[in-house]
């Protein structure tokens, strides 16, 4: 197993905790400093992991789109869910976003949830790593985003939250086992 691939799974496994132990904390005593500090630094956790399950796969133009669209969401998401949890959270819980910086959060909710489903697909028709996850990438990890929006009260995103890091966190864990990429049938590699 390369350094990449090392990383990889290490940063992904951390990711995962450090979503599914907030999550899992936040259902009982709701949003706290702590868990909100993992929250925000989660997302930086899953660039390495993304890189290394691409990596892992390459070879389609479904891979290579999704991989790009992902990593420029997870960048502008991961970018939000850092200034929500280590800026906005510790300020005057009246404060109200303005427009644009609303416009901009949506925005990037929604490159987020495109790259995830194109990048959560092109892992399932790879096969080259656990269905399960696979699929809780293409399913939970947008439900998760959506999540975001929804009531502090509400048990919906503490469960996301739990689900969405135990699908990182085995992604993570699933690169350990050395991943032998077959070798790429051309007509399969044009195809998206």
């Amino acid at each position: 197993m390369d350094f990449l691939q090392r990383f990889g799974a290490v940063s992904g496994a951390l990711c995962g905790v450090f979503i599914a132990v907030p999550g899992a904390i936040e259902a009982f005593t709701g949003e706290t400093a702590a868990t909100s500090v993992l929250l925000g630094i989660s997302p930086a956790l899953a660039v390495p992991l993304l890189t290394a399950v691409f990596v892992t796969q390459r070879g389609t133009r479904l891979a290579t789109i999704g991989y790009a669209v992902n990593v420029i969401g997870l960048g502008l998401f991961g970018g939000a869910a850092y200034t929500l949890n280590l800026a906005v959270f510790f300020l005057d819980p009246d404060l109200v976003v303005p427009g644009p910086t609303r416009a901009a959060l949506l925005a990037s909710v929604a490159i987020f949830i495109i790259g995830t489903v194109l990048f959560g697909i092109s892992m399932i028709r790879a096969k080259l790593l656990p269905r399960v996850p696979a699929w809780g990438y293409v399913v939970v990890l947008p439900l998760f985003a959506l999540a975001a929006r929804l009531p502090e009260d509400s048990l919906l995103p503490p469960v996301l939250h739990v689900l969405a890091g135990a699908t990182i966190a085995w992604l993570g864990l699933a690169l350990r086992v050395p991943v032998s990429a077959p070798t790429p049938d051309p007509a399969l590699a044009s195809r998206v």
